[in-house]
């Protein structure tokens, strides 16, 4: 008869294929959100038809009917873009604040990017708005606009850059750093041919700075939830296991 022998105790939390999945899981369905409330929205949206090359995404927010900043604005689904504005940025927070291996002033700095990233899909989910506020009063809109954006670029650079601590593999942080990158770049763009009031593509080159965030963390969930199930595969047994495998037979 085998005699069993007592390993040591293993953690539950220290099983690799359990660390970094709720970040991972986050992370992909807050982009997903987003892109499923787009959708719908703008599928709803038929007269005329909703253009992602011309429209803002925010119009899809907005029940109407209105005229504003040059467009015409009637989202028939809009509670289902602004509750995707609203879970997108909830989800992304979740996300950052479940990663591991972040210390210090890098875990620091990844909560307040992602609480600026949640505060700005608050804001956009709950000030609904043609980006005309009315004289004098404050544009939580465009304020929210701005925070995402910019928040949600530069902590897809963040994260990209610190791969290493948070599991995400070398290949997909070179593709967030690029992606950040080019949402900063774009979101330039953005202001200078709204600011213009040429309206030219100006819903494609919104979303060429709001799209790298959500393929960015896309990126991130995915390479997180791989590699840690991948580590865990090829993870040998602790001697716990082998001697209940082992007794068994």
């Amino acid at each position: 008869m085998l005699r069993h022998e007592r390993g040591p105790a293993v953690h539950p939390e220290a099983n690799p294929m359990m660390q970094g999945r709720p970040a991972g899981a986050a992370l992909v369905a807050g982009a997903v959100i987003f892109f499923l409330a787009e959708l719908i929205a703008a599928a709803a949206w038929t007269d005329p038809p909703y253009s992602y090359t011309h429209h803002y995404i925010s119009n899809l927010g907005v029940r109407g009917p209105l005229e504003a900043l040059g467009q015409f604005m009637n989202s028939p689904l809009a509670w289902v873009m602004n509750t995707g504005f609203f879970l997108f940025g909830i989800m992304f927070f979740i996300g950052v604040a479940a990663l591991e291996g972040l210390r210090s002033w890098r875990r620091w700095a990844a909560l307040i990017l992602g609480a600026l990233v949640a505060l700005g899909g608050v804001l956009l989910a709950l000030n609904p708005g043609s980006g005309e506020p009315p004289d004098g009063a404050i544009d939580y809109h465009g304020l929210g606009a701005f925070a995402s954006i910019v928040g949600g670029n530069v902590l897809v650079i963040f994260l990209g850059r610190q791969r290493q601590q948070t599991g995400v593999t070398p290949k997909a942080g070179r593709a967030m750093v690029a992606l950040g990158v080019f949402g900063l770049a774009s979101m330039v763009a953005f202001l200078a041919v709204a600011s213009s009031g040429a309206n030219v593509l100006i819903g494609l080159v919104e979303r060429c700075a709001v799209y790298p965030i959500l393929v960015g963390f896309l990126c991130a969930g995915t390479s997180i939830w791989t590699r840690r199930t991948a580590h865990a595969a090829s993870r040998p047994l602790p001697s716990s296991a082998v001697s209940r495998r082992a007794s068994s037979t």
